[in-house]
């Protein structure tokens, strides 16, 4: 009887090394796999370009004190910018679709317009995609600590605006799409402004001032 037992529990053991083997095993082949994938196809994240942007406006509101108080009004800050974007997808075994970017302009870490959807795009191998953009910001609260910089970067000359894009992309190879990753994209913009003779603000306005750029930007996904 003890040696039945003892058979029994050596087969028992025996099955559970097999079940384990192929685990592994199977994980193995799968990260393998992987790996082969990646050594063939190497995949790369997209290059995004910031070609121009024409500067409607972009004026900073002047600081003053009203009727009934001594407190200063608040500063705002009122721009309207449309910006030329264009993506290369440096892959030449891989597509890319891009969903839900969106575009807005950002100044020292606060974001100054409003977000503009971008048309949802798929980009075949080694391809270009490009998008215009126009970023609006209606009399955006800009607090008293960043509206100083801001005066300050007016008398160095210019401004340096940052052109950012959320979003999310997928990865497509033959047939196969992957999940969705988060993309981020940071495009730096140095615009240059001038006083405003009537008040204590600053800007550009009519007419509108294009400015050629081709600067490289800053892409995670």
């Amino acid at each position: 009887m003890t040696k039945n037992c003892d058979y029994h529990e050596d087969e028992h053991r025996q099955l559970i090394r097999r079940i384990f083997a192929g685990i592994l095993s199977f994980i193995v082949l799968i990260l393998l796999v992987i790996f082969l994938v990646w050594i063939i196809l190497r995949p790369t994240k997209p290059r995004f370009i910031l070609q121009d942007a024409t500067v409607f406006a972009f004026n900073l509101s002047s600081t003053g004190e009203t009727p009934s108080s001594t407190m200063p009004t608040p500063n705002t800050l009122t721009l309207t910018i449309q910006v030329t974007l264009s993506s290369f997808n440096p892959n030449s075994k891989i597509g890319i679709y891009y969903h839900k970017l969106d575009a807005y302009a950002s100044y020292r870490g606060q974001q100054i317009s409003l977000a503009t959807e971008l048309p949802q795009t798929y980009q075949g191998h080694r391809d270009v995609a490009v998008w215009s953009p126009i970023l609006y910001g209606a009399a955006v609260p800009v607090s008293p600590y960043l509206s100083e910089i801001l005066r300050q970067d007016q008398t160095s000359g210019g401004v340096l605006v940052n052109i950012k894009v959320n979003g999310r992309v997928k990865w497509k190879v033959g047939t196969w799409v992957s999940g969705r990753y988060h993309i981020d994209v940071n495009c730096p913009a140095f615009i240059r402004v001038a006083n405003n003779k009537d008040d204590d603000g600053f800007g550009v306005s009519h007419p509108a001032v294009k400015f050629q750029f081709l600067q490289s930007c800053v892409v995670d996904v």
